[in-house]
Order: structure tokens, then sequence, then C-alpha cells
């Protein structure tokens, strides 16, 4: 459920067209409504990452429901589940940091294979603490951490390396297609999950994923690599703070961060899912709930031809994060499980229209010299939210209940993407150009 403004040296924005303000050519009626799977037809090199991405994703996600599952009832504990996010945030920001620094003076390629390698083998901890007689929770909290160490030097290189297999017109096409696949796994990947569990067992997940970790990495390697930009700096500090002067800069970039943080830390529920799935019907429940944004994410995917055509950007990632939240709260209040389905379906479906949004915005607005490190910043932006968010809703359901704790969260999520689209006009304001990246400057 879940991302520049400078133009010194770069040029200024292009002066608007009178007929692009209106509308973008492309296919008319239900057509236009069409997700465009041009570049996965035309790109062999894409096809192949998202191929192995998905894999990933598939076991990646079966034990995203799978630990929090087995930190509950080996604690019976909210905040318990909550607490993994502890134990995955410093981690993350450390390495994050890393490898966007990484990503920009390496071959992108080796650095994806060595850290799928990596997380293979931190699968292994999962899998031997699972067949102990009695399972260890705070080695369940050393894997959250390894794996979200790994995670954070991995991700940098993906999002560095994506945009280059396309075309700079396809960018938005290509930010729906891996939206549209994410989707699936998140779909499938919970479901399965939630059904391993109740059939053959928390092992079961574990060596599932470890499994799905071997498949993507015989994908991985037929990578082709892709050359360092000749620009690219060496691996330093100052390298890395240079990235996040690139980003203070830009009052674009720095709402894509603030609003979906914002949406994050108030609205995400997921904490409490273990707890609601124990009112709903048990592990087969908890998949379903786990599935269902994604459901609704998948829809928005398959749907958003239209979003070709869109040039309001951050109004887009505004009125998205808006309905993220009314959704949310109005799950707190669902008393049958069809509708909470139904609403965090809905919820899911607002979240992916806005990462497709900040995906775009992101990919129009960064120098391929940088794209690592400012992937680095978007992972932290994109990733310590739903953590923090994580950790906030289960204290507050601890404290409370998790359904006040549900519904606040959506109430505060609302209110906050209200006063960041008027503290935020520039960013309200961004139409997208075209282009392959430019910098915008705040007017």
């Amino acid at each position: 459920m879940s991302g520049r403004d400078s133009n010194e040296g770069a040029g200024s924005r292009l002066s608007p067209d009178p007929a692009e303000e209106t509308t973008r050519h492309g296919p008319t009626g239900l057509r236009s409504l069409a997700i465009d799977t041009g570049p996965l037809r035309r790109h062999p090199q894409f096809r192949l990452l998202l191929a192995a991405r998905a894999i990933t994703s598939l076991g990646s996600m079966s034990t995203y429901v799978t630990v929090p599952f087995h930190v509950y009832t080996l604690t019976h504990s909210t905040l318990a589940v909550g607490l993994l996010a502890v134990a995955e945030i410093i981690p993350l920001v450390l390495s994050g940091l890393l490898g966007g620094a990484l990503a920009d003076a390496f071959d992108r390629r080796r650095i994806i294979v060595t850290t799928e390698v990596g997380l293979l083998a931190g699968s292994g901890i999962l899998i031997a603490n699972g067949y102990l007689r009695h399972p260890h929770v705070w080695l369940l909290f050393v894997w959250a951490a390894i794996a979200s160490a790994i995670g954070g030097l991995q991700r940098p290189a993906i999002e560095a390396m994506l945009p280059k297999l396309v075309d700079p017109s396809e960018l938005t096409s290509m930010a729906s297609i891996r939206s549209m696949i994410s989707t699936l796994t998140q779909i499938g990947g919970p479901a399965l999950g939630g059904l391993i569990i109740a059939g053959v067992g928390i092992r079961g997940a574990y060596v599932f994923d470890a499994i799905t970790f071997a498949f993507s990495l015989v994908l991985l390697v037929r990578l082709r690599p892709i050359a360092v930009p000749a620009e690219a700096d060496g691996v330093s500090l100052q390298g890395i703070a240079d990235g996040w002067r690139f980003a203070r800069s830009s009052p674009v970039l720095m709402g894509t961060y603030v609003v979906d943080i914002v949406a994050m830390v108030f609205g995400m529920p997921i904490a409490v899912f273990p707890a609601l799935a124990a009112d709903y019907g048990g592990p087969r429940t908890l998949g379903l709930l786990y599935a269902a944004p994604a459901v609704g994410a998948f829809i928005a995917t398959l749907t958003s031809g239209w979003s070709n055509r869109v040039q309001r950007h951050g109004l887009g990632v505004i009125i998205s994060a808006a309905i993220w939240g009314v959704a949310i709260a109005l799950f707190g209040f669902a008393g049958f499980l069809p509708l909470a389905l139904v609403l965090l379906a809905i919820a899911g479906g607002a979240d992916m229209m806005s990462g497709i949004f900040r995906m775009t915005i992101w990919n129009r607005t960064v120098p391929d010299e940088l794209r690592g490190r400012l992937a680095s910043i978007e992972m932290l932006s994109y990733s310590t939210g739903p953590i923090l968010g994580n950790l906030e809703t289960g204290a507050v359901a601890t404290a409370f209940t998790p359904r006040v704790s549900i519904v606040s969260g959506g109430v505060l999520c609302v209110v906050g993407t209200a006063v960041l689209a008027l503290a935020l006009p520039t960013f309200t304001a961004y139409r997208d150009r075209g282009g392959s990246w430019h910098r915008d400057r705040a007017e």
C-alpha cells in the first residue's frame, strides 16, 4: 500500500503547449482505459527483469504474511508485530543510502544478482528457525533486519536500471506494467501464504520463499550489464550528499516523499491484520486481508491507460492519498468481511495510482547519473512510511483497539493530505512536460 525543483545548469521548464494542456494523443473510448503493454512486448531485457522480480515477489509476499503471523502466534501481541518495523527501519536507512551510491558507481546488474543471493541465504534463517522445536521470536527480528538491509542495497539498483530498459516516452506505461505485475504477486503471494500456512504450516511457507529466490537467480544472471553513466561519481559521502541536495532543491520531489509518508504513517493498517483475522476466520482470512488492497491495485493498473494523458501528476498524488485515507477509515468501521475487503481494495487502487504518478515524476525529473542515489531516497520514503505506520498502528491498537487504530489513522491521513495540498503549491500544480528527464523551477 504502498514519491525537484531546481533549474541551475539544466535549462528551464518547457513553455506550455495549448494543445498539450488539454490531452495527449492516444486511443479513445474503452481502449483508452486499457493498460499499455507495448514496452513489455518491445523490450526483452525489461521482460526478463520483471519476470525475475515477479518470481521473487511471489515468495516474498508469502513471507510478508507468514512472518507477522508467526510473531503473533508466538507472542499474541499486536505490538510485537508492529515492532518488526523497528528491526527493519535502521538497516534499511543505512543500506539504502549506500545502495544508491553503489548503483550510480557500479554495474547495476551485478548488484541485483549479488543481493538476490544474499536474500536467498537470509531465507535460510527462517527455515532453520521454523524447524526448531521451539522457534525463537528474536530470530524473526534478526531475519527482518537482514532482509531489510539487503533489500536496501538491491532496490536502488533495480529502480535505476528499469528506466534504461525502455524508451523515455514509455515511462508512464512502464510504471503501469511494473505495478500490474507487482500487484499480481501481492494478490497471489499473501493468499498463497495463507493457504500454505493452513495446509502445510509455517515451515512450508519459508521453504517456498527460498525456492522462488533460486528461480529468480536463474533469470537475473541472463541480464546484460548496463554501462555506468560517464558522469557517475565514485562511492563517497560527498556523492550521497549530492543526491540529498538534489532532492531537497526540488519542491516537486519533496512533495512525492512527504505526501506518501503521511498517508502511510497514519493510514497503514497491516499490523492489526493478524488480530482482525482471528475475528474473521483465521489464516485463510489473513491472506484475504493482505491480498485485498492488491486486488484493487491490480484493477487500477488494468484500467490505467488514461494515466498516460494526465499531466497534473502532483494533484493526482494528492487526490489518490486522500481516497486511500477515506477508504481506510471506512474499513475500520466495516463489521463484516466482504465490505472490509471491498474497502481495502478501493484503498489499494488509490495507492497504486499514487504510485504510478510518483514513479513517473521520479523517472522524468532525475538525470541518469543520479538515479541510484535518488532511487535510494525514494525507497526510503515509500518504505519507511509503511514501517512507521505499522509501528504506529500496532501501538495505538495496543493502547485502544484495532478498529480505533484504523479509523483514527485514516482520518489523520485525510487531514494531513489536505494540509500538504495547501502547503505544497508547486507540487500540487506540477505538470508533466514529457521527455526523459527535466528539472522544474518553482513558480
